[in-house]
């Protein structure tokens, strides 16, 4: 392939020539001249990965994805036969429609639901008769596309930030637009749909419980809108069965019965609506659909305020003009083009989540109440923080400080409205999953790194409630009376997880330990420090790692460091084995360390983490891994050696290149701070470690707004071809003898170079 420097200059003309245009440029596009045609939405859609293809702007909140997981034997995964919590696989093969507003690269069963669907022939309302294998699809930031072959149908689909666009070319004859409300990924039933021309309905559909948390449930408004008149318009519901003499006197019963001549309102558990036309050779149909979470009239406003007078062209020109925006904020030099498919599809992917939430008239649904609200900047939602605490929220801090400033303000305001900072929040409905008080090191670290425009004093308020209520008051940390009495929490049942949750803390009260030093508050500092350091508690010199505690201060047993692999479940550790966790003490390094004998048992043992397999690639506790052999003086080989070799093997260009769930983000994350060549293993704590670039050179964009540097550029220099280990470090032209790196040393440094060996 042709390879081109990119430059601002070069990537901006670019991009205003594409805005420009009138149609579409070639998908398969060899001489990638922009961004985006390095990014493959295809990476991450199997193996776990759980990323989907679909078409979405920079955190938008609509997103038009291929439903291909239901209705037949032949696919590889069915979402009704087992766990099942993405939209589409990549070794699937039935299509049965457009999801629209999903969510990716997360573990539970959510959304993945208002189902647009094209088919020719006699009208068929069922999905598992109506679903059609596929072929060429095909791609991109803000498009996707496939053929029918069932019905000779070419689907594609783009977005705007609150509304998504299809287009369909149909064969001549009868063709049918269907809109399946009873079918998704959401665990949640019911819905309703009102006619309100021949050409357009409106209606709501429940959804929620995510993780099966049975109170987390909201609802989603939306218009459609056919650019055509049809022929017929009506609807289908799914008939309940019936018995003895009742069900011979109902022809419909246990099926879908058609509703051809009934116009007005319809609910229930699983209906829908048709759109049938008489179509010529060839002839599209653009199909229109807004989306809120506020209401019917908001979503009409959304379609209305961002698609007005423009076609499927205009749209999608527009989202892949703000996604080469958005990805030019860093550029890469060097380095092959599999590398920057990977790095691009990586921050292709960090860019996804959190969404905004609020209409374009700024109204959103209120933090766990029925109350609408209003907000002057962007409300965001999907805040899967177990994960994105770690990694994906400094990156947002360094790159896309503007937005995680605004999303630091809409935690706040979840505070305000809810009494709590968010733990894992879903459109204003907390899902309380995993474990933690993950808010705390995400808003301490931006406040470390200068980001500060926001309410601190609400922000310490919040975050002290969630540190000292007791437990049966406390949301955050249920356990917390044994986490204040004991300094741990012990096993009070078989699998609580209670190790998982104690780390959590310690981590959440280290970096509430800088916060309150920082703003004065010497007792609270030496309080929460002192908290931190309770890990101790659980180290079992016996087999060398953490190990459950049971009530009356022994030791569980039997134990087995390594129960726990492959989701296994395991008493006091959550999704994982306890050599997962034993080394996650990113706060207290050298403590650690000390606690295992010194040094040398230290990395001995770490490196047999590695060497054994017992490293997870796709568990958090333990992403930061290999970046801890950094610490000691000479064993920082260690971490380049690793850091490549991790990045070698879990992400490629293909459709498995991301090591299992990618978390909203995280594993991304991970990828893109290790191929620029840093990385921020302690969250709450504004340092990075250093490992080996992947890049000749990288230029990061910085915002003049919270930065007063224009830029960063990260230079490496090879001494030979595959040189992996650093031999020196220049910051600004002055030689940098560490191997870590404040935030302020590396924004303020201007000029990162390393010298590889």
């Amino acid at each position: 392939m042709k390879r081109i420097i990119l430059t601002y200059t070069l990537a901006f003309s670019l991009l205003s020539a594409y805005a420009g245009e009138g149609g579409s440029p070639p998908l398969k596009n060899t001489d990638k001249s922009l961004l985006i045609d390095y990014v493959d939405p295809f990476i991450g859609t199997t193996n776990f990965g759980t990323t989907n293809p679909g078409a979405i702007c920079p955190n938008g909140m609509m997103s038009v994805v291929p439903f291909n997981v239901m209705g037949s034997s032949e696919n590889t995964y069915d979402k009704d036969a087992r766990w099942w919590s993405t939209p589409y696989e990549y070794t699937n093969c039935f299509f049965t429609g457009y999801a629209h507003v999903n969510l990716s690269g997360v573990g539970c069963p959510e959304l993945g639901s208002l189902l647009l669907m094209p088919t020719t022939g006699e009208l068929n309302v069922d999905y598992k008769e109506y679903g059609s294998k596929y072929k060429d699809e095909q791609a991109s930031p803000g498009y996707y596309s496939n053929y029918l072959t069932k019905y000779n149908v070419k689907t594609e689909v783009s977005a705007t930030p609150r509304s998504g666009i299809a287009r369909f070319t149909f064969p001549k004859g009868k063709s049918h637009i269907l809109l399946n409300l009873g079918e998704g990924l959401t665990n949640e039933s019911g819905a309703m749909l009102r006619r309100v021309s021949d050409s357009e309905v409106e209606g709501v559909k429940l959804l929620g419980t995510f993780c099966y948390n049975p109170q987390a449930v909201f609802p989603i408004y939306f218009v459609l809108r056919v650019k055509k008149n049809p022929s017929a318009t009506g609807y289908w519901k799914k008939q309940r069965p019936m018995m003895g003499v009742e069900a011979e006197w109902d022809k419909d019963q246990g099926k879908y019965k058609l509703y051809t001549r009934y116009g007005k309102e319809i609910a229930g558990d699983d209906i829908g609506t048709y759109f049938s036309f008489d179509t010529e050779e060839g002839e599209q149909v653009e199909v229109q659909m807004g989306v809120s979470f506020v209401s019917i009239e908001n979503a009409r406003l959304n379609l209305d305020r961002e698609q007005a007078g423009k076609d499927f062209e205009k749209i999608h020109a527009e989202a892949r003009s703000k996604w080469n925006h958005d990805l030019s904020r860093i550029t890469v030099e060097g380095g092959t083009d599999a590398q920057k498919t990977v790095f691009y599809t990586a921050l292709y992917h960090l860019l996804i989540h959190p969404n905004i939430l609020q209409d374009v008239n700024g109204e959103y649904p209120a933090m766990e109440s029925d109350k609408i609200l209003t907000t002057k900047g962007d409300r965001y939602t999907v805040f899967s923080l177990w994960d994105t605490y770690r990694n994906v929220h400094q990156l947002l801090t360094l790159v896309y400080p503007e937005r995680q400033m605004e999303m630091v303000r809409t935690m706040l305001d979840m505070y305000r409205e809810h009494g709590w900072l968010p733990k894992w929040e879903l459109y204003g409905r907390e899902t309380l999953t995993m474990e933690g008080d993950p808010s705390i090191p995400v808003i301490v670290d931006t406040w470390m790194k200068g980001l500060r425009d926001f309410d601190v004093d609400l922000a310490y308020e919040a975050m002290y409630k969630s540190a000292t209520l007791p437990g049966a008051e406390n949301l955050m940390r249920p356990d917390n009376d044994d986490y204040m009495s004991k300094g741990y929490v012990p096993l009070r049942e078989q699998y609580d997880n209670s190790v998982s949750h104690a780390l959590e803390y310690y981590i959440a009260d280290f970096a509430l330990s800088r916060f309150a030093a920082a703003l004065g508050k010497k007792k609270d500092a030496e309080m929460f420090y002192k908290r931190s350091l309770g890990y101790k508690h659980y180290y079992s010199k016996e087999f060398g790692t953490f190990r459950p505690i049971l009530p009356d201060g022994t030791f569980y047993s039997p134990f087995n460091p390594r129960q726990g692999e492959n989701f296994e479940p395991n008493p006091g550790f959550h999704e994982g084995s306890s050599w997962n966790y034993t080394f996650y003490i990113p706060h207290d390094v050298y403590g650690l360390a000390k606690l295992m004998g010194g040094k040398k048992p230290f990395i001995d043992k770490l490196q047999m983490v590695f060497d054994e397999g017992l490293y997870d690639p796709a568990n958090e506790p333990d992403i930061a891994y290999a970046h801890l052999f950094s610490y000691f003086k000479g064993e920082e080989w260690r971490t380049q050696k690793e850091t490549q070799r991790l990045l070698d093997k879990y992400f490629t260009t293909k459709p498995d290149g991301i090591p299992g769930n990618d978390d909203t983000g995280t594993m991304s994350s991970w990828a893109i701070f290790n191929m620029i060549g840093f990385y921020p293993d302690c969250p709450g704590l504004p340092e990075y470690t250093l490992t080996t670039p992947v890049f000749n050179k990288v230029t990061i964009r910085l915002d003049p707004k919270w930065y007063k540097e224009n830029e960063l550029v990260i230079e490496t220099n090879r001494t030979q071809p595959g040189a992996l280990y650093i031999d020196k470090v220049l910051l600004n032209g002055k030689k940098f003898n560490k191997y870590h790196i404040t935030h302020d040393e590396l924004v303020h440094g201007k000029y990162l170079k390393f010298d590889l060996k």
